[in-house]
């Protein structure tokens, strides 16, 4: 099986623009790249982020099939029922 071969005619009005857009891709991509190198460096390190406070209480729902509806939990014990709630 041989590689089909378009014959388009030679329209040489579009090589100015096609060279504009390869240039114009060329510098985008070199400026995305430093940005990628800029961000890496001035990035917080992880260890710097906040960490949550682990005290901190924790609403949770829970979404799986024969679960009470419109129920919240806060550190695994039911607090509430949201009437009219049918999911969370």
């Amino acid at each position: 099986m041989s590689p089909h071969v378009l014959d388009l005619p030679a329209d040489r009005s579009q090589e100015p623009a096609r060279a504009l857009r390869h240039a114009a891709a060329a510098v985008l991509h070199g400026a995305s790249a430093g940005l990628q190198r800029l961000a890496c460096r001035i990035a917080a390190p992880a260890a710097a982020l906040p960490r949550p406070d682990a005290r901190a209480p924790r609403l949770e729902f829970h979404a799986e099939a024969g679960a009470l509806e419109g129920a919240l939990y806060v550190d695994g014990q039911l607090v509430a029922m949201l009437p009219g709630v049918s999911r969370l």
